[in-house]
């Protein structure tokens, strides 16, 4: 490894994301590692680390498989040093750090763990084909505090797992406490998301989430994709644009006829990092 690993800084309304390029795989990114990275006290601080590595080195063989329409694979993990299978605001500051590098334009595919992922950029927002929902067998009912009573959640994955629950006004989304995990019965096999919305106008949500692997964090784009599908009752007509206001910002959703979901939202870079081989001689 060089003395100095350089990083970068960028955010999706207020879902930030450390990104580190390692083209050739040779980092070798360590759960523990990714947690001393998004550490907000002795680290950068993050909501979880995307590591850009070309699609062909990919450990995984269901990602190398998609090098030839997708050459760079967006290496997702969470701050608890878990991995996930996709990352909607993630994946728009992954292809801000290509287009800035010039190695995008204007339009491009990613490669995920959840698939191969088209990308446009125009301007300040960045529009995502997020594949389709499937929703799940499960009926789980979903408690947190501030909450009153256990809610039926709506299960679903995209390919992240979610469970969806409706609050009736603003004040109730507002005094959730989210501050720990919401107790989901059943849960989903390999955890959930859980978000929480209110409906503010007839194609218009206010949203909160609960991130596995994470906590409440400003914003999730899979979250943002699968509320709307739920208060869509999975029946949303085509190109009919919802929009879902976050803590840490807004998006807007829509269904292609085919039933993909595309996410449209800004991606920010904030800062180029050197971080210093002291610091991670320590953690790595």
């Amino acid at each position: 490894m060089s003395r100095e690993l350089v990083a970068v800084k960028g955010h999706g309304t207020e879902n930030d994301f450390v990104v580190i390029d390692d083209l050739q795989a040779v980092l070798s990114l360590s759960p523990s590692l990714v947690r001393a990275l998004c550490d907000r006290h002795s680290g950068i601080g993050a909501d979880g680390v995307l590591r850009v590595v070309r699609t062909e080195l990919a450990t995984e063989p269901d990602v190398r498989a998609q090098a030839t329409q997708a050459p760079y694979f967006m290496d997702y993990h969470n701050a608890d040093g878990s991995i996930a299978e996709m990352c909607g605001n993630g994946i728009r500051v992954f292809a801000r750090y290509l287009q800035r590098g010039g190695i995008i334009d204007r339009a491009a595919t990613i490669a995920t763990r959840g698939g191969p992922r088209a990308v446009t950029l125009d301007g300040a927002d960045i529009t995502v084909d997020m594949g389709s929902v499937t929703r799940r067998p499960e009926r789980p009912t979903v408690t947190t505090d501030g909450l009153l009573g256990a809610r039926p959640g709506v299960a679903v994955e995209l390919p992240n797992p979610h469970v969806v629950v409706e609050v009736a006004t603003e004040q109730a989304l507002a005094d959730l406490d989210l501050s720990r995990a919401p107790r989901v019965i059943p849960g989903l096999p390999d955890g959930q998301n859980v978000e929480f919305f209110v409906r503010t106008g007839r194609h218009r949500l206010r949203m909160r989430v609960h991130e596995r692997g994470v906590g409440e964090t400003r914003s999730c784009g899979t979250g943002i994709c699968a509320v709307v599908y739920a208060a869509a009752a999975g029946h949303a007509t085509a190109r009919e644009e919802w929009t879902v206001d976050l803590p840490g910002g807004q998006c807007r959703v829509c269904f292609t006829k085919s039933d993909s979901v595309l996410l449209t939202g800004p991606a920010v870079l904030v800062a180029d990092l050197r971080i210093a081989d002291e610091w991670l001689s320590v953690h790595r």
